[in-house]
């Protein structure tokens, strides 16, 4: 009997890519000695996998990620090896080792934002259901096989979303409010997207930041009367789609607890209701989905619950608990993962995760949650995989590969070799798709980068060097890069930095109270009561775009393209003055995204073609990369706001972003503290605030909608924050006169929380997301709290198609009116109406300002 050990095994799947063995003999028949001492032979990796499939080659893998194990494999020598004096049955002895790898989840708009223009032709009728299914599903298809043949190990199935993961859970549990008139059944895109941006009659669900990013998610309402049923078979199907395609994934799903705890109570639920009383009615959907995807086949499944990393009481961690107790006989032959993500973990939070029944691994972030580390290091359990998020999927920096894998040494002391996974810190949804598409992108700069596609590569490329096979050439790669950007001239400038130095001891408040400011305004603007306004940007439309595009691209002169810009700005200033607006704005149709502009004429910045990353549903943007210290070398947006002056008597707005917006929108460096970023983004802010009061521009805008979703996950580091945070927008607008109105502008969130740091802010007016929150934000002022500047609650929702009527506008205002002052309220939009359509705007702002006149009209009585 001849023996032989088995040295190498590649499998392509995905390709006709032969598998190679390679074959050296521990023993060998006299007779042949002379001719053959080594063998190597290929075949195809389909038969190999028929072979598998019909037992010839034993059980090559059990279900830990990495295994070695010693396997004895009898089949007949005539299929592979047909020499005649080769006796015909042999065994051989061999290791097999996979590696370690796994992804929380992946972009889903693909790499030049295919599901974007899928579904705005949808939902423009120009295309069909199924020509967005198949795009759909085209995407998905590229982005398993993209990371199957990177070598993920484990590879995640039912991240792909035509919208919002949350919406997903909601549409998969049933839970449809009744005003979409669901009648039962497998939910389609009628109901799906009327949940997402409403339709003619019904407004849309809530939106709001997904924790502390710039994803949004559609908030489910529940109630103790909501009847939940298996509605959406998406994530079995979805399984199913990529095992008929050659791909054993892991199904993800957002967990139950974390789902509950990212809902809302419906309007006019009592206020003692829990939402947690509701996980009862829940799991049997989660069970339903369970048994469907162990049918299918699946062997792993991932239960996404990031609300861990939050400040979490007792009864809520008693939940996670609970929950996982009762779905623990269902989850019996499955490997069940709990990823969590976005921050540290709490030692109650990491006690009870690590506790739960049921649970083989866990994913924990430790790029944002370092801390955790002190935690594994404590006590982590035996026998439990451990994912270990080291590849950073929310920034597009490349990984410290050195240090990277020295954590995972580290780690591997702890929980063993066989239990330790590499992984990425969170969902990958949050960074760029792929670095390959950036060919104008300055060389330097890209070797500093890795987008979604490159981290993919990092992390495999770590477990195999955590499987001792290094790859010395891409990691030494990985180090020339990292000490290029750490000593290259380009990211230090000595005179910024001196400045944000010298901000420390002063406070930068202006020398006038408010109230003082808020007279001297009016004497000067002499506004109506309810004055109106919008919050900046009008309609983008195709031949805007093609404008900027051509311009870019230098198809078209500078002289044709601000000719073009002037003529959309007065278009955009006549709309208003027929609307009979009291503040206008000039449109912004020169800006292509309310960063991007400002990033493009900073220094410090740099900017991507195709580095897009998805905001909600089609909404995509493209954030500037800050790799080095800003300043601003000439003044940004004064020519226009100039210009748009000129073209009417009414007071126009300047329009600036703000400095942690433009921080918290860009993927910022992770060399120097945020807050030093922020002060030197403030300081170019503030010369171009200046430079626009000097231009006679009496009200200015700085928005600030970012604001709140920089606030950390964790109490205890709130305060830090949003003291940096709140100076930084002060400084921008200190040295202004009283005469010059200061507006800032918020959008998405919850402030009741950070209600005093808002006014701490010390501007003039605040206009602020209202309308599709449900007036949330009017509690904190019946709960009385006392706002004396002016403020501006939106009166309706523009990320809906829909076009509110003037009562239902009128009566959002008289909720304002009965918790605050006439003489401080103003009249707008809850945000800004680039995504909207003309024929939808203009209806919109005239109903709008009828409301507001019909309320100074009664006002006046």
């Amino acid at each position: 009997m001849l023996k032989f050990s088995l040295h190498s095994l590649t499998i392509a799947p995905f390709s006709s890519s032969l598998a190679t063995i390679s074959l050296s003999f521990s023993s060998f028949p006299p007779h042949s000695a002379s001719r053959l001492s080594f063998a190597r032979f290929s075949f195809s990796s389909r038969y190999f996998l028929s072979l598998l499939s019909r037992g010839f080659l034993g059980e090559c893998c059990n279900k830990s990620n990495r295994y070695t194990g010693m396997v004895e494999i009898w089949f007949w020598l005539s299929f592979l090896l047909p020499i005649p004096s080769f006796p015909k049955l042999f065994s051989f002895r061999f290791s097999v080792l996979t590696m370690a790898s796994h992804i929380v989840g992946y972009p889903r708009v693909g790499p030049k934002r295919e599901l974007k223009f899928a579904l705005e032709s949808f939902w423009d009728g120009k295309s069909s259901a199924e020509d967005l299914q198949q795009v759909a599903a085209d995407l998905r298809a590229s982005i398993w096989k993209q990371m199957a043949e990177a070598g993920i190990k484990y590879i995640p199935s039912n991240t792909f979303s035509y919208y919002d993961q949350v919406l997903d859970t909601t549409a998969m549990l049933g839970a449809v409010p009744p005003r979409y008139g669901w009648n039962g059944g497998e939910i389609g895109f009628d109901v799906y997207f009327s949940m997402a941006r409403g339709n003619a009659t019904v407004p849309a669900m809530e939106m709001t930041k997904f924790f502390d990013t710039n994803y949004h998610y559609i908030v489910p309402e529940l109630s103790p009367e909501i009847k939940f049923s298996y509605a959406s078979h998406k994530a079995v199907e979805e399984f199913k789609e990529a095992k008929a395609l050659g791909v054993h994934t892991v199904p993800v799903l957002v967990g139950p607890v974390s789902y509950l705890l990212l809902s809302k109570p419906t309007k006019g639920v009592e206020k003692s209701f829990s939402l947690l009383s509701l996980i009862g009615n829940i799991l049997p959907i989660y069970k339903e989905v369970v048994a469907e995807l162990k049918a299918a086949g699946a062997d792993w499944i991932q239960f996404d619950e990031p609300t861990l990393v939050k400040d979490l009481d007792a009864h809520q961690l008693q939940a996670f608990t609970h929950a996982y107790s009762e779905l623990e006989s269902s989850l019996s032959g499955l490997n069940v993962l709990i990823a969590t993500y976005f921050a540290d973990i709490t030692a109650a939070a990491f006690k009870t995760l690590t506790s739960l029944k049921g649970v083989a691994g866990y994913t924990f972030d430790l790029v944002r949650g370092t801390k955790t580390l002190d935690l594994i290091k404590g006590g982590f359990p035996s026998g439990k995989y451990l994912f270990a998020g080291v590849v950073d999927g929310r920034n597009i920096w490349a990984n410290d590969l050195a240090s990277s894998l020295s954590t995972l040494e580290a780690l591997e002391g702890i929980v063993g070799k066989d239990k330790l996974v590499v992984s990425t810190s969170c969902s990958l949804l949050h960074t760029a798709v792929d670095l390959v598409n950036e060919t104008k992108l300055d060389k330097e700069i890209k070797s500093w980068l890795a987008f979604a596609a490159q981290k993919v590569v990092e992390v495999n490329a770590l477990a195999k060097a955590l499987a001792g096979q290094k790859d010395e050439a891409f990691f030494s790669a990985n180090a020339a890069a990292q000490a290029s950007r750490r000593s290259s001239p380009r990211v230090t400038n000595e005179a910024v930095q001196k400045a944000a130095a010298g901000l420390k001891g002063s406070d930068h408040r202006r020398a006038t109270n408010v109230s003082a400011r808020l007279d001297a305004q009016q004497k000067k603007l002499n506004l109506p009561v309810l004055p109106t306004t919008t919050i900046g940007s009008f309609p983008q439309t195709i031949d805007l775009r093609r404008v900027r595009r051509e311009y870019k691209a230098k198809k078209i002169s500078e002289e044709e393209y601000v000719k073009a810009i002037k003529k959309e700005i007065n278009k955009v200033v006549k709309l208003q003055e027929e609307l009979d607006i009291d503040v206008l704005v000039h449109g912004e149709p020169e800006r292509n995204d309310m960063v991007e502009y400002f990033g493009e004429q900073l220094s410090g910045f740099a900017f991507t073609v195709n580095g897009w990353v998805q905001s909600y549903g089609s909404r995509c943007v493209k954030p500037p990369i800050i790799y080095g210290d800003v300043s601003r070398p000439k003044p940004m947006t004064v020519f226009w706001s100039s210009y748009a002056q000129s073209t009417t008597k009414r007071p126009m707005k300047g329009m600036l972003t703000g400095p942690v917006t433009i921080l918290n929108w860009s993927f910022v460096r992770n060399d120097q503290p945020r807050s030093e970023t922020c002060y030197q983004i403030a300081l170019a802010i503030k010369d171009e605030v200046e430079d626009l009061e000097r231009a006679g521009i009496t009200v200015i805008q700085i928005d600030e909608a970012a604001l709140r979703e920089g606030l950390p996950l964790r109490k205890s580091e709130g305060a830090f924050y949003l003291e940096w945070a709140v100076h930084s927008f002060r400084i921008t607008n200190c040295g202004v006169q009283d005469t010059t109105q200061i507006h800032t502008h918020m959008c998405y969130s919850h402030f009741n929380d950070i209600i005093h740091s808002i006014i701490d802010m010390d501007a003039d007016v605040i206009t602020i997301e209202n309308s599709r929150s449900d007036e949330k934000l009017l509690s904190v002022f019946r709960e009385g709290v006392k706002y004396g500047a002016g403020i501006g609650p939106g009166v309706y929702d523009i990320h809906s198609p829909r076009i509110p009527p003037t009562e239902e506008i009128a009566d959002r205002i008289n909720k304002m009116l009965a918790v605050l002052e006439s003489n401080i309220l103003w009249v707008n939009p809850d945000c800004g109406l680039k995504t909207r359509k003309y024929a939808e705007v203009k209806p919109a702002l005239s109903n709008m300002v009828a409301a507001a006149k019909l309320l100074r009209s009664q006002l006046a009585k």
